[in-house]
């Protein structure tokens, strides 16, 4: 993680998309890199050519603030968790609401496709995480445990394990499919766990309101890495598609891939969430400015083409 620096991961140009009235929670770009997602506070969640920068579609229903929102894999479905205690399957095409997911008692925070996309997992303030079938919008099974709110999820690769971070200070692996040791906890934290992420080796990655990101072999339960330098609380984490790139975001920070030493500044307040695309070429990120940035489709084309993609 610490080898080579990426030097495709260069500021060439800045666009910002200013169309959110609230706080910008999450970004997600389609599998096939032509749309992103974005959701805000607004109530909001926004469709974007991520080439043109264009506004294509809004999509309303939510009743409180958007706080995360993903792509299916297959680019169909986007989902949507709110703190109007609802969870929103969403039409990508039609922008139409297909179903809302109740089941939780409180504010949800997190939700996530597993990369099979048969699964879907959700979690937030009751401290419990569910796990939904993306065909029917049944709930397949609910996970408790946690002793604090649920603030983020991801699937490993495999979508046999779901780790979910917990203002508990814990990070929690469920596996799915296993009927003995369903669960380990990883402990080590000093602070709530505010983003988890897979990496494609099945490295799991969690970052704190500690200011540290700790890098895991997750079913083992080793600690590989305590990585340190931010200066505010861990936001936002994500790896780019093949592994080797980790960009990490703070309260008061700029978007920093810090473990190649570049900083990728642009944004003019803090930096909420962040994505890659599925090509690892391009990076975008959401800011409390109610604005994402991201570099020009021509520059990701010309990334993608340099790097065989």
């Amino acid at each position: 993680m610490w080898r080579t620096p990426v030097e495709c991961l260069t500021i060439t140009d800045v666009r910002y998309l200013e169309r959110h009235k609230g706080e910008v929670n999450c970004c997600a770009f389609s599998p096939d890199c032509h749309i992103l997602l974005t959701c805000s506070d607004d109530s909001r969640l926004h469709l974007w050519s991520a080439q043109s920068g264009q506004l294509l579609a809004k999509a309303k229903g939510h009743t409180g603030p958007v706080k995360c929102c993903t792509f299916s894999p297959d680019c169909a479905l986007f989902a949507s968790a709110s703190h109007d205690r609802s969870v929103r399957l969403w039409s990508s095409a039609t922008m139409r609401c297909l179903r809302v997911l109740s089941g939780h008692r409180r504010c949800v925070e997190t939700v996530r496709f597993s990369p099979d996309g048969m699964w879907l997992v959700s979690g937030g303030w009751d401290k419990q995480a569910i796990l939904w079938d993306v065909q029917s919008g049944e709930i397949v099974k609910v996970f408790s445990g946690h002793k604090g709110a649920i603030q983020c999820s991801a699937f490993s690769l495999d979508s046999q394990f779901v780790a979910t971070g917990s203002w508990d200070f814990t990070v929690k692996v469920w596996a799915l499919q296993r009927v003995e040791e369903q669960e380990r906890t990883l402990q080590g934290h000093r602070g709530n766990v505010s983003c988890v992420c897979y990496s494609g080796s099945d490295m799991l990655v969690s970052g704190s309101w500690d200011k540290t990101v700790r890098v895991w072999l997750p079913w083992a339960r080793t600690l590989l890495f305590i990585l340190e330098g931010h200066h505010g609380w861990v936001r936002c984490l994500t790896f780019s598609r093949d592994g080797t790139v980790l960009a990490t975001m703070a309260e008061g920070d700029v978007v920093s891939v810090c473990w190649t030493l570049i900083d990728k500044r642009g944004h003019r307040d803090s930096v909420f969430g962040c994505t890659f695309t599925p090509s690892g070429a391009l990076l975008a990120a959401g800011s409390a400015g109610s604005m994402q940035k991201a570099k020009d489709g021509q520059q990701e084309e010309e990334a993608q083409k340099a790097h065989g993609y």
